[in-house]
């Protein structure tokens, strides 16, 4: 190695060190503390295995038994980071019967932690019914939050975030699907779908033709070396993704909100001459504004105006 290479590495490091001896220090903490019995939710990695959390690593590292849905997929993320224990399948085809298990291991003291293939557990991965019946048991359950597809797929995707909805995976036949996507139609907010390779061009197909021309998104690859987010209408999207040789992994699909519903000065009127018969101007207009969704000042106007009519009509 050059020694210019040598010195920029050495700089780095020096600078990088009291970053380093925090972390250490950190993770040491969260190793140091007691795990009491109960179920532990673990987020992991959606793809960067860098995202994992100390506080994650510290919890995998110290629980007593770990179940996961696909202990070959897992096992890749313990060996990564030397994590070794008794590590079990926990999936919806072997739920019913592993829950009496678990349930037995709580009440023997033991700790538990329960793991997705990637992402937060208990979203579009089973482990509801588990953390309901150990709740239902009298034994705590302790959620570590960390990485998630749908929230990194949300904020990265240029689309509203400040109301949104969690569809997870529309049904896989089309009637269904479709029939799922029009009782969606007239959501106020961003949706997050997720999507297999297998379904998405077809997915996107029904949503263009029912929810129409709104803005959408679509994640692949969150976290990982071909990260990308695809931005455009459902149309848009759809012939991209028929574009792409290489549809692999779990898709995020995001729709915007409807766009905002023209209101006309006509309608304005008409619901202020039913309300301003038994409210005040003020609570009038408020109540319109807000069932209209349209700016106070421009109801407010249009109120006077009104107002000024009923007053000429009738000055008594």
């Amino acid at each position: 190695m050059p020694r210019d290479d040598l010195s920029d590495t050495g700089s780095s490091l020096q600078r990088l060190s009291p970053v380093i001896s925090r972390v250490a220090e950190a993770l040491e903490n969260e190793l140091a503390k007691p795990c009491a019995p109960g179920l532990y939710l673990v987020s992991t990695p959606i793809g960067n295995l860098a995202d994992i959390s100390l506080r994650a690593l510290a919890t995998l590292a110290r629980v007593n038994i770990i179940y996961c849905e696909d202990t070959r997929h897992s096992r890749k993320l313990f060996d990564h980071f030397g994590i070794s224990g008794e590590i079990h399948a926990y999936h919806e085809h072997n739920a019913a019967q592993v829950r009496p298990r678990i349930l037995a291991a709580l009440e023997a003291g033991q700790s538990v932690a329960l793991v997705s293939d990637a992402g937060t557990p208990l979203i579009s991965d089973p482990g509801h019914k588990l953390a309901r019946e150990v709740r239902k048991a009298g034994f705590p359950v302790i959620a570590n939050p960390g990485a998630s597809a749908a929230l990194a797929a949300l904020t990265s995707s240029g689309l509203p975030t400040d109301r949104f909805f969690f569809e997870g995976f529309l049904p896989p036949k089309r009637e269904a699907r479709r029939k799922r996507l029009e009782a969606l139609s007239d959501m106020p907010a961003t949706i997050v779908f997720f999507e297999a390779p297998s379904r998405i061009q077809a997915m996107l197909a029904d949503a263009s033709d029912i929810l129409g021309s709104r803005d959408a998104a679509i994640a692949k690859e969150l976290t990982k070396l071909h990260e990308a987010v695809w931005r455009g209408s459902f149309e848009e999207l759809a012939a991209r993704a028929g574009g792409d040789a290489a549809l692999k992994g779990e898709f995020v699909v995001l729709a915007g909100p409807p766009p905002p519903v023209q209101v006309s000065d006509a309608e304005i009127r008409a619901r202020l001459e039913v309300v301003l018969r038994d409210v005040s101007l003020r609570n009038g207009v408020q109540d319109v504004a807000q069932l209209l969704d349209v700016p106070r000042k421009r109801v407010y106007t249009i109120a006077l105006g009104l107002k000024g009519e009923i007053a000429h009509k009738d000055p008594a």
